[in-house]
């Protein structure tokens, strides 16, 4: 049995509640991140699969740790936490009489350096922080409102997605996936994992592989974790045997979420994205990336505009405290690459199914 207890993460952060892994995901699932009573309410994904912690945020900083550590992660639910964090700071600077126009550039400068690649977090942090006048007191209010809408178009998006994307599927399918773009990196549902799921249910999918997703293991610890929860039949390969696996013939179909989509179709998503791109080349296997339109930046020209987050070489170097390499020893630690377009089959967004050359008849 996972042992379960709580704990505190970061300044002015609340656990809520804490229960075995067990229980979250049985039946509907919970929101991962959601607006309860004034605070931003969200799973600690670090704890998963062995702990169930919920953590209601009352800070702005206590947000931004949240991201930085990955405690709340990937593109569309960063994207609700950056609108979320922003109507954080200006309930409290109304409530403490403190200017809000200063509160709210200061949360939206602060959210938006923890994590650059997501272009959704800086996509979420200005669609809010636009709405403030200060001008007009009832500005607030709907500045909240606005985020708080987010959230449950957020669901609506990552639903609809995984009904559009299902059709690219066909019976029988062995799929094989990267990282998390299930429903803890969105708002509920997923995007690679709703497009799964809804093949699931169509009965189209015989199996997934799931990344480990060094080195964090956002594969083994929550894609495998999710599988489970819908009851698909599922494996976990190392990563440096993935492009193996599909050379073997055993994958029909690579879905994968993102992190930005240039406006070439060029992909950034998590490290060893683009290994997996070119095996499924050379093999003939489509590869498809699920996202929201708000993860497509047409203001980015192509992939080589995408800035490539660096994390702690200690992530590398170390494990529980425990030192792996050798003293003196360095490491590189990107968390994403990119994946040209050329190597992209398809992109599924809640409008459609489109060629990477496609994107722009997406828009309105």
């Amino acid at each position: 049995m996972p042992r379960c207890f709580g704990g505190v993460a970061g300044p002015s952060a609340t656990m809520v509640h804490f229960g075995c892994g067990d229980d979250l995901g049985k039946g509907d699932f919970v929101r991962t991140i959601d607006w309860v009573d004034g605070r931003v309410r969200l799973i600690d994904q670090t704890r998963l699969p062995m702990e169930e912690v919920w953590l209601d945020l009352e800070s702005v900083e206590s947000l931004a740790e949240a991201i930085s550590s990955l405690r709340v992660r990937g593109a569309p639910a960063l994207g609700v936490a950056g609108a979320l964090g922003v109507a954080l700071a200006a309930r409290l600077a109304r409530e403490k009489g403190e200017d809000i126009g200063e509160a709210v550039s200061n949360a939206a400068e602060l959210l938006a350096s923890t994590r650059p690649t997501a272009v959704n977090l800086a996509w979420g942090i200005n669609r809010v922080k636009k709405i403030h006048d200060p001008e007009r007191p009832e500005s607030v209010d709907e500045l909240i409102n606005e985020a708080r809408s987010m959230v449950a178009e957020d669901e609506e998006i990552n639903r609809l997605i995984g009904e559009v994307g299902v059709d690219m599927f066909e019976a029988g399918s062995r799929v094989m996936t990267h990282c998390n773009a299930g429903a803890l990196a969105c708002v509920a549902h997923g995007t690679a994992l709703s497009v799964v799921e809804a093949a699931y249910k169509r009965g189209l999918v015989a199996e997934v592989t799931a990344t480990e997703t060094r080195p964090l293991l956002q594969g083994s610890r929550l894609t495998a974790w999710e599988l489970g929860r819908m009851g698909v039949a599922h494996r976990v390969t190392i990563d440096s045997g993935a492009a193996g696996l599909i050379a073997s013939g055993e994958i029909d179909v690579v879905v994968t979420g993102a992190d930005r989509v240039a406006a070439n179709g060029d992909v950034a998503n998590k490290v060893g994205t683009y290994p997996l791109a070119l095996a499924a080349k050379a093999k003939g296997v489509p590869f498809i990336v699920a996202a929201p339109l708000s993860t497509i930046d047409f203001d980015t020209p192509d992939g080589s505009a995408i800035p490539i987050e660096l994390r702690a070489e200690s992530e590398i170097l170390e494990m529980n405290g425990i030192r792996l390499a050798p003293e003196g020893t360095r490491a590189y630690n990107p968390a994403f690459d990119i994946t040209p377009a050329e190597y992209v089959s398809a992109i599924a967004t809640e409008a459609g199914v489109v060629r990477p050359d496609e994107l722009r008849s997406l828009l309105p």
